[in-house]
């Protein structure tokens, strides 16, 4: 993906986020803090046996972290869980793992955070919000036993 490319996606989720606002109605919610930079996120969750019905955030950070959040938000939304959990394993891959986009399937918007692994420090940004959402599925299958 183009450098500029990236950088409008990244802007555009930045300063026009998608989802973001706590759900009323959630059976699933974490918090997401790196020290290292002061990022903050909160996830909620509305999850039923179809998947993913509903999901929000709020938090406040850098570009990166708050752009992840609203990336993250719109991918998962109304999605199966195997979807989800597939979703999160690809998305480390390619952040953590550094595995080339073009072989983890089509990864939407989220493509656009794949130069950020070119600055370990960022990366931790950008896993924010998935780390959270992570915590609160965790915390939904818990409590459903």
């Amino acid at each position: 993906m183009d450098d500029e490319l990236f950088r409008e996606i990244l802007l555009d989720h930045y300063r026009h986020p998608r989802h973001r606002g706590l759900l009323e109605r959630a059976n699933g919610a974490a918090h997401g803090h790196n020290p290292l930079c002061g990022d903050e996120v909160d996830v909620s969750l509305l999850v039923t046996d179809q998947g993913v019905e509903a999901v929000g955030f709020d938090g406040q950070g850098c570009s990166i972290s708050m752009a992840s959040a609203s990336m993250m938000a719109e991918e998962v939304d109304g999605k199966p869980m195997a979807e989800v959990r597939q979703l999160i394993a690809r998305f480390r891959q390619m952040l953590v793992e550094g595995k080339d986009p073009a072989e983890l399937g089509d990864m939407g918007d989220l493509e656009a955070l794949a130069g950020v692994r070119r600055y370990v420090a960022r990366v931790k940004c950008a896993m924010l919000p998935w780390t959270a959402l992570e915590a609160g599925l965790e915390q939904v299958e818990e409590s459903h036993g």
